[in-house]
């Protein structure tokens, strides 16, 4: 997961952390909550795309996730 301090947002390190995830790790893949509108433009912005969705979370509670995956080029 990724949080980022309310007053950091905007700074650019968001999209430095995962540039670094992607560069070091090669992370190609998130999971947003689907609620969450502002993290799903975030990571749009970003170039990741809605590749499908699940009804529960990872721990099995209700709140919906939507699987997004970084376009290829």
């Amino acid at each position: 997961m990724l949080f980022i301090a309310p007053e950091a947002r905007g700074s650019g390190v968001g999209r430095l952390l995962v540039a670094h995830a992607i560069q070091r790790q090669g992370a190609r893949r998130v999971d947003v909550n689907e609620q969450n509108a502002q993290a799903l433009g975030f990571y749009q912005h970003l170039g990741f795309g809605v590749t499908g969705r699940s009804p529960l979370d990872g721990q099995g509670k209700p709140y919906p996730l939507l699987h997004m995956a970084l376009a290829a080029g």
